[in-house]
């Protein structure tokens, strides 16, 4: 479990990079610092209080990891593929995109703005944090005065 965090950590890291490549930086340090920092950080804490250390890992038998290893370089394939024959357009004649047109489009209500999906994102950003609360809380938020409810 605590390897697949570090590979998710590698891929959230690759985003920022792809996002400094077409020249978002706004949106290379927000994905650098609250997905690749402050997130994997709190999933890594996560896995291992939860995670049974005294456990031995099952080691993949060779044909697993051959397999694993040609799935990963043809997915990497496909994605330098892609990356390099897809035409970026810039927007308006601009080369960057400035913090203040991501602020106006980000919180808009015209047309092609995003509000309304800035808003469902934080209420499940909130149903996300209270779920947590219960699920770390564990069976002592259900018992009352030593009776199971």
């Amino acid at each position: 479990m605590l390897r697949s965090v570090i590979y998710l950590a590698f891929v959230l890291i690759s985003i920022a990079g792809i996002f400094f490549l077409i020249d978002y930086n706004l949106l290379a340090a927000i994905q650098l610092t609250v997905y690749a920092g402050g997130i994997i950080v709190l999933i890594i804490f996560s896995v291992l209080l939860v995670h049974h250390i005294e456990m031995r890992l099952e080691m993949a038998s060779i044909a697993k990891r051959i397999t694993t290893a040609v799935l990963c370089i043809v997915g990497m394939g496909v994605f330098i593929y892609t990356i390099f024959s897809f035409e970026f357009k810039m927007v308006d004649n601009k080369q960057t995109t400035t913090t203040e047109a991501i602020g106006e489009r980000l919180l808009s209500y015209g047309e092609g703005g995003f509000i309304l999906p800035f808003e469902v994102i934080s209420i499940l950003l909130l149903a996300a944090m209270i779920g947590a609360i219960v699920i770390a809380k564990g069976t002592k938020l259900m018992v009352k005065n030593n009776k199971p409810t």
